[in-house]
């Protein structure tokens, strides 16, 4: 869906969630801007048995002078809209008061809820609603900075909607952050204005019903309803106790659980245990050490009727704990007797010489959808895609001996409809983005690479040769694969990506 589908109302009304956060208010906001500039009679509102309360909301309300008005329960069951557009919610859910609409647009970025009509744009893997709303507006051509106030609002729906940024893992959310225009004396206000005295006591309630596994040094808490940030302050004052690695605390929302995830330790990478506690029932994600998610309701009910939520949580940080082996790959002793022997097929792959489309010296952030890396340009520095999307450095000297380049061009239509997100390099002195795929050739591997390799059977976490502080992940059915001329050099290949790039060196199927 695209905004300009709407186009066709005159009358809209933009209806935020009940008990309405800074990320339903910012998205909201947007919309209204939008269809504002178009000549439309826009309304934004929120409904539900509270009005806002909370000082940081009431300080962005009054500082960006938001034009939200609070409609009672009374009076929107009375109401009959021409168009309305559900934001950071879906109609009919649970956490929005319904009021009767000739039209209706769903525009979320949680878990459906709700079957969706023709008007509904859904992406529950974005941090923030004001995401979602920032990507529609920027498709229309629609000039943010043009509106006072709006990119601030935003920046601080994403901010408050991922604990402070520490949960955020979507390029598009992390594309948002580093483009608005943004009042920070306004953020460092609002932030400052979070926490209420029965947040407080909340935390502190919090903090002395933890629960504690003794064989996995884990925490887990429940807290009673609260802001989103409110679980992250609880998280990382866990960390901070010696007996604790990791935790996990969470609350009941309106639709669902929200979480927050920590870690201080190598073996596990808090985003992808988010992402393993919201399984199949919700989303996750966000950084190594801190991390979160949400859970639906609907669907934790559906899959788990009888079991209470902390007995949920406690018991899938166990299995998570139980579902993988550690390998180090200096210490790794590997048995090519019990793997198969593999050749690398010589596939084409896309790299990019960095000196010539940035000068040397330049700092730079390669942004992909699996993160962010920061370097600086230098003349024999090569940036190579391979066929997931993935990035990965070489210097001149390997780069030249591994790869021989190919006359054929880069295939950039191919390369997006298979990648989820194409990999940008952010010049970080003046913040402009070039996407990469823009620059890059094609090569292929001059030599045929062997290795050992054997299906898991069980999950494993490898630290490489090359990369000892963080971990490659292996799931039941990828491959473990050492290289046959180095024993110890260990990694994982997905089973797809495996299934694409190797043929038996025996010729058997």
């Amino acid at each position: 869906m695209r905004l300009s589908d709407l186009e066709r109302f005159h009358k809209i009304t933009i209806q935020c969630h009940d008990n309405p956060d800074a990320d339903t208010l910012a998205s909201g906001y947007g919309l209204y801007c939008y269809f504002k500039k178009k000549g439309k009679q826009a309304r934004l509102i929120y409904s539900g048995r509270n009005r806002i309360q909370k000082s940081n909301l009431r300080l962005m309300l009054e500082k960006l002078n938001l034009p939200v008005e609070y409609v009672p329960v009374e009076e929107a069951a009375d109401s009959r809209e021409e168009l309305l557009i559900t934001v950071d919610c879906q109609y009919g859910a649970g956490n929005v008061t319904q009021i009767e609409a000739a039209h209706i647009a769903v525009i979320d970025h949680h878990q459906p809820e709700t079957e969706a009509g023709e008007w509904a744009e859904i992406r529950s893997d974005l941090g923030s609603c004001s995401t979602l709303v920032w990507k529609l507006l920027l498709e229309e051509g629609f000039e943010i900075s043009d509106e006072e106030g709006l990119g601030t609002a935003l920046y601080y729906g994403l901010y408050s909607d991922t604990n402070q940024f520490a949960e955020i893992h979507n390029p598009l959310d992390m594309d948002m952050r580093d483009a608005l225009p943004v009042d920070n004396s306004l953020i460092t206000l609002f932030r400052n204005s979070n926490i209420s005295l029965k947040e407080l006591e909340i935390a502190g309630i919090a903090l002395i019903r933890y629960s504690y596994n003794d064989d996995y040094e884990f925490a887990v808490i429940k807290a009673n309803p609260c802001d989103p940030n409110i679980l992250g302050l609880i998280s990382d004052f866990l960390l901070q106790v010696d007996a604790i690695k990791t935790c996990v605390v969470f609350n009941e929302t309106g639709d669902g659980y929200k979480f927050s995830v920590r870690s201080c330790v190598r073996e596990v990478n808090a985003s992808e245990l988010a992402v393993y506690l919201a399984q199949g029932m919700g989303s996750g994600g966000g950084h190594y050490e801190k991390a979160g998610g949400f859970i639906s309701l609907r669907r934790y009910e559906e899959k788990y009727p009888t079991l209470h939520t902390e007995g949920y949580f406690n018991n899938r940080m166990t299995e998570y704990f139980d579902s993988f082996d550690l390998i180090y790959a200096q210490q790794y002793e590997a048995h090519p007797e019990d793997m198969k022997l593999y050749v690398m097929r010589r596939l084409p792959t896309g790299y990019v010489k960095a000196a010539r489309i940035l000068p040397v010296g330049t700092p730079v952030t390669i942004r992909t959808s699996k993160g962010d890396m920061d370097m600086t340009v230098e003349d024999d520095l090569y940036i190579m895609i391979d066929i997931q999307g993935r990035i990965y450095p070489r210097r001149h000297k390997e780069f030249t001996e591994e790869y021989e380049p190919l006359e054929q061009s880069y295939d950039k239509a191919e390369f997006l409809n298979r990648a989820e997100y194409a990999p940008v390099i952010k010049n970080r002195e003046n913040g402009k983005n070039l996407l990469l795929t823009d620059y890059a050739k094609l090569c292929v591997p001059r030599n045929e690479i062997y290795i050992y390799a054997k299906e898991l059977e069980k999950g494993v976490k490898v630290f490489t040769l090359r990369e000892k502080d963080a971990y490659m992940s292996g799931r039941v059915g990828d491959y473990l694969a050492v290289r046959r001329d180095d024993l110890h050099d260990v990694y994982v290949v997905e089973r797809d990506i495996f299934a694409k790039s190797y043929d038996r060196a025996d010729g058997a199927d």
